[in-house]
């Protein structure tokens, strides 16, 4: 049986960079959560971001297309499950079926299974780790900026870890901030340099 997630955030691809922070801040009343040159985290409730945006003109500063399809545009959508287990068994459950992910994480705010549908459109699965929003919201202004990216899992293992009945903190213990950040995986990889 297929795991339901609910929809958490979107996450776009732009040369409008100002211009879109300052629509989605206005529409949504949203706030800056966090913000460097290249990435913006936009949220309007207690979810640790809805919107996240990267600047292309940073990311890719010797393009200059701004309608181009898959230069511009939405990254990915993420879902979230209520849990590591629940992850893990949404990626068996998965993986039986010949769907597999292309990029596997922990971001410290979360843990991410990243999947991408037969058109090439990219989803995130994602476990929130840090219990509250005020926690991901402190987590996303002092240590993110550690590592805003992620520290890379290998799923088969740690589905069998799961299934042996690690605990979940057991699970989840390889992040570090200070450890080695995973190359970006997915479309978004060919316009970060990675």
């Amino acid at each position: 049986m297929s795991i339901v997630p609910k929809f958490p955030h979107i996450v776009y691809r732009t040369r409008r960079f100002n211009q879109m922070l300052d629509w989605y801040a206005k529409v949504f009343d949203a706030r800056v959560q966090f913000q460097n040159p290249a990435l913006a985290f936009l949220t309007y409730d207690d979810e640790h971001h809805r919107f996240a945006f990267a600047d292309m003109s940073v990311l890719q500063p010797d393009g200059s297309e701004t309608e181009k399809h898959d230069a511009i545009g939405v990254d990915h959508v993420g879902y979230s499950l209520s849990s590591v287990g629940e992850l893990l068994e949404n990626y068996a459950y998965l993986k039986e079926h010949g769907i597999k992910p292309y990029w596997c994480v922990h971001h410290g705010i979360t843990i991410s299974m990243y999947y991408a549908d037969p058109d090439g459109n990219q989803m995130e699965f994602q476990v929130d780790l840090l219990g509250s929003g005020e926690s991901a919201t402190e987590f996303m202004q002092t240590a993110f900026y550690a590592n805003p990216v992620a520290v890379e899992f290998e799923p088969d293992s740690m589905l069998a870890d799961h299934r042996a009945g690690k605990h979940e903190m057991e699970l989840l213990s390889f992040y570090r901030p200070d450890a080695p950040v995973s190359p970006i995986r997915g479309a978004f990889a060919k316009f970060a340099g990675a």
